[in-house]
């Protein structure tokens, strides 16, 4: 994980239940984030007497020791400002340490390996005058206390942790329907490259379209080259949107259900191999360079709602998969709008995974910094969608506009230019309206006037 971001996350605040001791603390970890946070330092803030949960922060633990004190420091400080611009400062913190034993290691020597960065953790947090009250590392599905010297029950070999779904916490994030969606390491891979031989082709489709489209691109905004640029790209995503769009079945009392039932665990990977052939390598890499245009991505981020959300969330996923090397920065764009229409659709772990994945490609992505701030600090996704919904409105009506002004246009002109030959057609009866001259318009509105003599230049702009 990049060092510039952080999240937060957990379940609602309307949620109350009472955890006691490390081990209940270990095991609410995952469903307090959503997923289970592997190769990851965890912050979380304690409120009041009774130390109930507040915000918390996520980051990927620095592979080298040296970025250790930084990180703590920048961890401490965001989750004591978060709080603070919310009005709750925290009164003490739990840390939590999370990371699988490398070739040859226990879980023991993962504990002792980062046992520095624990310590650093502490001081980095008392700096600021808040108390740290325990401090974990899971690993190797066991948990390691570096503050409870008591070996009766924290023993320095690690404690078991508890078998999925069996503790207090697991029911009542069952009850309020908080799912925990794998682990991190697993999240992150549908969103990432896999990194097979196989890629060539799709690297190979990437150099030829953006050597076509980059240049268009990058033309100023006025250009016609841009727009229709912009125009392709949006009308081959919606084309292929459809095509995530699941079918209905029919139900025995007339209402219709998915065709396809929810994935059971460990299906992940053949849905995504399913939605990876929906498309062809020359139409994912022509999006993938499409979408690097800013205004073809604001555009396509308004599909965010109702089935148009949930196909797009698939898309962008394939197409976050399909930025092969040397590529990986263009993943900023589509994992961006990954994050924001799951976001946007109620899915906030899944939202902060592809919202630090497209930090991760390209650190100083605008939009991606800005909705990771905005999910961070709690803020309502209706009050962006509402300006997308307003802003799609108001192009809808001015596209519907233009060609009715263009028809008044035309119509117009063709009257101008019908009058103008009705007037010099010869034969026409003495006294009469010409063929093709309305009795209202412009030449028999004026005096005087009748059938034209001959050489004569009544009822021209001339002649008045």
């Amino acid at each position: 994980m990049n060092a510039n971001h952080h999240e937060t996350s957990g379940l609602s605040r309307t949620q109350q239940i009472t955890l006691r001791g490390p081990a209940e603390l270990a095991d609410a970890l995952p469903f307090m984030l959503g997923f289970h946070p592997t190769d990851s330092v965890v912050l979380v803030a304690l409120h009041g007497e009774h130390g109930r949960f507040g915000g918390r922060v996520r980051l990927g633990i620095p592979s080298s020791p040296r970025e250790w004190a930084s990180t703590a420091d920048h961890l401490a400080e965001c989750l004591v400002e978060g709080g603070s611009r919310s009005g709750t400062r925290p009164d003490g913190i739990v840390v939590f340490l999370c990371q699988d034993p490398g070739a040859g290691e226990t879980g023991r020597r993962v504990m002792e390996r980062l046992r520095p960065l624990a310590q650093r953790l502490r001081t980095a947090c008392g700096a600021l005058d808040i108390p740290v009250y325990e401090a974990l590392c899971i690993s190797d599905g066991l948990y390691f206390s570096y503050c409870c010297p008591d070996a009766r029950c924290c023993p320095p070999d690690g404690t078991p942790l508890a078998l999925s779904g069996t503790s207090v916490m697991a029911a009542t994030a069952a009850y309020a329907g908080v799912q925990v969606r794998g682990s991190l390491r697993d999240m992150e891979a549908r969103m990432k490259p896999a990194g097979r031989p196989g890629e060539e082709p799709q690297r190979s489709a990437l150099d030829a379209a953006a050597a076509a489209i980059v240049p268009r691109i990058l033309e100023g905004a006025e250009d016609k080259g841009r727009e229709e640029v912009r125009e392709t790209t949006l009308r081959l995503a919606r084309e292929t949107l459809r095509r995530f769009v699941e079918p209905k079945t029919p139900r025995p009392d007339g209402t219709t259900s998915p065709a396809r039932p929810p994935m059971p665990a460990g299906a992940t990977a053949q849905a995504d191999a399913a939605d990876d052939a929906l498309i062809g390598t020359d139409e994912a890499a022509a999006l993938i360079i499409g979408l690097q245009d800013r205004v073809t991505r604001d555009r396509a981020a308004e599909w965010m709602e109702g089935w148009e959300g949930t196909a797009a969330l698939r898309l962008w996923r394939v197409l976050a998969r399909r930025c092969v090397a040397p590529y990986q920065e263009h993943a900023a764009a589509p994992l961006s709008l990954a994050g924001w229409t799951a976001w946007s659709t109620g899915d906030e772990p899944t939202a902060r995974v592809a919202l630090g994945l497209a930090l991760d490609a390209d650190p100083e992505y605008t939009f991606a910094r800005l909705l990771h701030q905005a999910c961070n600090e709690g803020i309502d996704p209706e009050s962006l969608r509402s300006c997308l919904r307003a802003e799609r409105d108001t192009r809808i009506a001015s596209a519907q506009a233009e060609p009715a002004a263009a028809r008044r246009v035309r119509t117009r002109a063709g009257r101008s230019q019908g009058t103008r030959q009705s007037l010099r057609k010869p034969g026409r009866r003495p006294g009469g309206p010409s063929a093709g001259v309305r009795p209202s318009g412009p030449a028999t509105a004026r005096p005087g006037n009748g059938a034209p003599q001959r050489g004569g230049r009544r009822g021209t702009r001339s002649g008045r």
